[in-house]
């Protein structure tokens, strides 16, 4: 209900931000500056306001354009598993596949905009079906992360790729989790949202491992121009790309 009526109360909210200083790479709106968003501090120039695409997105989106088999001219688009489909990138996705709508499958746990509804920890799929997978933000809420990595790599075919996102603290070895914690305020000051089970470190990348993925860390936002940078509104975080051997 909530991204319905985004979809026609934030590009109203838009109007107010006409100009030229920032451009969507989705979806090519031009606007001075994005909208704020965050859960509980606000980011400035998060939110575009036609598509409703965030950093993570847009850079994402400029990688699978631009490094991936989606943008390369590959002779056929990868058979592709969208768990929690982003409206922004949900939309291109649709157009890109129109001719082949059956090699672009979304899933989630009840969003009725899915074409699929399951748990990640448990995905009804034959193993190898699919020839890529887009994952974001999604294993800081899982109960049993591994579990879900998983059951990606087992849906996986081998030489296929995903994208695996989560918001991931740099400067943290490890890993911190703590279930014993169940007052919400006060797991929202700790993890960030109520609804976060853990505050992924440097060893995220070696969890994806532990599942069997190759998995490559991309600090993408690096490879743009600061003027690029800034014309985008990208985030730092770094991409994380896993493959299937």
């Amino acid at each position: 209900m909530l991204q319905r009526v985004a979809e026609w109360a934030v590009p109203i909210l838009g109007l107010f931000y006409l100009g030229q200083g920032k451009e969507c790479p989705v979806c090519g709106c031009r606007r001075r500056k994005f909208l704020p968003y965050g859960y509980v501090s606000p980011r400035e120039n998060a939110l575009c306001p036609k598509c409703l695409a965030l950093e993570r997105h847009r850079l994402l989106w400029l990688w699978l354009l631009r490094e991936s088999d989606l943008g390369r001219g590959a002779m056929a688009l990868p058979r592709m598993l969208h768990i929690a489909p982003e409206v922004a990138l949900m939309r291109r996705f649709r157009k890109m596949y129109a001719s082949t709508p059956e090699r672009y499958i979304t899933a989630d746990l009840e969003s009725p905009l899915a074409d699929m509804h399951f748990d990640v920890q448990h995905i009804p799929l034959k193993d190898g079906e699919m020839d890529a997978i887009i994952c974001n933000h999604i294993m800081e809420h899982v109960e049993d992360d591994r579990l879900a990595m998983r059951e990606l790599y087992r849906i996986l075919r081998r030489g296929g790729w995903g994208v695996v996102l989560s918001p991931v603290e740099r400067e943290r070895e490890h890993t911190f989790e703590d279930d014993t914690i169940t007052d919400k305020d006060e797991r929202t000051r700790i993890f960030g949202q109520y609804d976060h089970r853990r505050i992924y470190g440097r060893d995220y990348a070696d969890r994806l491992r532990e599942a069997g993925f190759e998995v490559m860390v991309i600090p993408y936002k690096d490879s743009f121009t600061p003027a690029e940078q800034e014309r985008y509104a990208l985030t730092d975080e770094d991409l994380y790309v896993v493959y299937k051997p």
